[in-house]
């Protein structure tokens, strides 16, 4: 059940100038049918949605700034992993525990990257949980048959869960995302040049 001030501000004189910008198009979301609670999930799964769309949209972009820093270090780990795997199976002891402390060096920067990558993708959610907070932070919703109840950021998290789902599934649909996709698609299939264990017990048999 959706408290009787659904929509309306509760701090809007501490409302940061950006969100006072684009309050009037947000709020318009919430007033598409006139039932508050369909409103509510309507308008926040839409701005869920937009909310995924910019996200994957602003990570594609620093992908795409930092690509040239990405090849380097997938260089690094397919060469450093292969000559590790060389060195063990030629029993070069030495050279194995180099080339392995380089190899995890170089996954420990493409991990550190990830992360650093991932900021680009959750930033809306954080913009976005803050300007329904203004909008919203005064709103409980009733769980059926208990008496107990959510606020509006456990509603945006199941709607945001099923907003990717669906841009998920439309996303190779849309050119850009589907160039994009085809150029991850270029560094999963490198993964298939890197030499592991398996192949060092492989060979031991044809030698044999």
């Amino acid at each position: 059940m959706v408290a009787e001030k659904f929509g309306h501000l509760s701090a809007r004189s501490i409302m940061p100038p950006l969100y006072e910008i684009l309050d009037p198009y947000l709020i318009w979301l919430y007033h598409i049918t006139g039932y508050s609670f369909p409103d509510f999930l309507l308008g926040t799964f839409v701005l869920a949605l937009l909310t995924v769309m910019i996200g994957e949209f602003t990570i594609s972009l620093v992908f795409l700034i930092n690509r040239r820093y990405i090849d380097e270090q997938t260089n690094e780990i397919l060469r450093y992993q292969n000559l590790s795997v060389d060195a063990l199976a030629a029993g070069n002891k030495e050279a194995y525990i180099a080339s392995n402390k380089m190899a995890n060096e170089a996954f420990g920067k493409s991990f550190f990257m990830q992360i650093a990558m991932s900021a680009a993708f959750l930033w809306p959610i954080f913009f976005v949980l803050t300007w329904m907070q203004f909008r919203f932070g005064e709103v409980d919703f009733r769980i059926l048959f208990t008496e107990h109840s959510v606020g509006f950021a456990c509603v945006f998290v199941a709607l945001y869960a099923a907003a990717y789902m669906v841009f998920k599934r439309i996303k190779r649909r849309i050119p850009y995302f589907r160039r994009i996709n085809e150029i991850l698609d270029t560094y999963r299939k490198r993964t298939t040049e890197m030499k592991t264990l398996a192949d060092i017990a492989t060979k031991k048999p044809q030698s044999a």
